[in-house]
């Protein structure tokens, strides 16, 4: 009785794939996809969050997004909090912009909202067709540098210089020689195409620095979850605040192009796209909506399609089973809290630098031999890493875009959303240049 109905719900004949090639599929997605379990807890809790409920967070939001996904559009992409934006939500908004982590889980829920309204509406999708493709691009390489940039510092392999500003750590500290050895082990993994190979590097990465005496055990392998820390405390009177307006900006940002950019990779690998366009891509699109606000509510940043993903369609998932059974293990997964904590942030900064390298594979799309469209991608990319701010990379490239359009004389490829953008993003700085 259950297997017609799996079969007729998603179509497994019509994609000519079976229940058994799904189940492998969605396992071979999650162990690729698995680090997100224990590195977002780790950056989450360096902004206050307690990491047993950061890590209920993550495998609900993650669980409950990847169904939305599966279940209403039919597609083997798994989702959970994106590794650019709790970077942002962490080092930018909560520590250098000195704002509560419930207030900005406030800001993400409010977010989620707006996501879900401009997927109704479709305007999400005139949005992403509006801006500029080197901004685009651009926005994500420079989120590529800023993730890369935090692994390299939490490994102390870059450490602050009054001279220089920045210089290289100490190869005498035992942690960034750890940190050193699980770069190298993760890199050989992935260079051999490991499914698992991010995280297999940062568990041997945590057991060298346990046995060198730099870190400790864990307390216990599993344990209950624990959601009261985190769940439900959320500060919307403190989100309401209009000064709060630019970080959703970038959470809404970021995670619109983000969200797309992976759907059409993934889609192109497994044949999906149809006449240059995804089917469904509506009801694709609700699920990062859906997975954003369940995740605020529970205590994480923003929740996204993955890239891992790609590698479960590889293996032979091709409907939304494969996240059924990516959703079951995620739910699994929420009672490995003693693990998590375990794990200190040297053995997850190897996976922070190798993310942040392919997230700069978008460099390579960009028009460089046209000087308007290499400059504004240039400033974006510079800035987003440099300033700990998506926000600023992104405002300070809108506005050299425009500029340096107009000074070419092609006023005509600057659309009503970037004039927009720009005059908001030239206001703010004259506002605070005011204060």
């Amino acid at each position: 009785m259950l297997r017609p109905m799996i079969q007729t719900h998603f179509k497994l004949a019509e994609s000519q794939t079976t229940i058994k090639q799904e189940m492998l599929g969605g396992l071979t997605t999650f162990v690729t996809m698995a680090y997100i379990v224990v590195v977002n807890p780790q950056i989450l809790s360096q902004a206050g969050i307690p990491v047993e409920g950061a890590l209920f967070a993550t495998c609900l939001s993650a669980a409950v997004a990847t169904l939305v996904m599966g279940l209403y559009a039919n597609y083997p992409i798994a989702l959970a909090p994106g590794m650019s934006l709790n970077a942002y939500f962490t080092y930018t908004v909560c520590l250098n912009m000195h704002v509560p982590w419930r207030t900005a889980l406030g800001v993400v829920f409010f977010s989620g909202c707006l996501f879900l309204l401009l997927t109704v509406t479709k305007v999400r999708e005139q949005i992403v067709n509006g801006m500029p493709d080197c901004l685009k691009h651009s926005t994500a390489a420079g989120i590529g540098m800023f993730i890369a940039f935090v692994g390299l510092r939490n490994a102390n392999l870059v450490i602050a210089n009054r001279a220089t500003f920045v210089g290289l750590g100490s190869f005498a500290d035992h942690a960034v020689q750890t940190a050193c050895f699980g770069l190298a082990l993760t890199l050989i993994l992935m260079t051999r195409k490991f499914k698992a190979a991010i995280l297999l590097g940062i568990l041997a990465t945590t057991l060298v620095g346990i046995l060198r005496g730099i870190s400790s055990w864990p307390s216990a392998l599993v344990a209950m979850p624990h959601p009261s820390s985190t769940w439900l405390q959320l500060d919307f009177r403190g989100a309401s605040h209009l000064g709060l307006l630019e970080i959703l900006f970038a959470f809404l940002f970021v995670d619109l192009f983000d969200n797309v950019g992976t759907l059409v990779g993934v889609c192109e690998q497994a044949g999906f796209v149809k006449n240059g366009k995804i089917p469904r891509v509506g009801k694709a699109l609700m699920a990062d909506a859906v997975g954003t606000i369940f995740g605020a509510l529970s205590g994480t940043s923003t929740v996204t399609s993955y890239i891992e993903s790609a590698a479960g369609v590889a293996a032979g998932a091709r409907t939304g089973l494969s996240n059924v059974a990516v959703a079951i293990l995620f739910l699994a997964a929420m009672f490995l809290s003693p693990l998590a904590a375990a794990i200190p942030a040297y053995a997850t900064a190897p996976a922070l630098i190798l993310v942040g390298a392919l997230m700069t594979q978008s460099i390579a799309q960009i028009e460089w031999s046209d000087f308007t469209e290499a400059v504004p991608a240039f400033i974006t990319m510079l800035v987003t890493p440099l300033t700990f701010s998506i926000a600023t990379g992104l405002s300070l490239g809108l506005i050299s875009y425009a500029v340096v359009k107009l000074a070419a004389g092609k006023a005509r490829e600057i659309n009503p959303l970037v004039w927009i953008l720009t005059v908001l993003f030239v206001l703010r700085y004259v506002y605070l240049a005011a204060r």
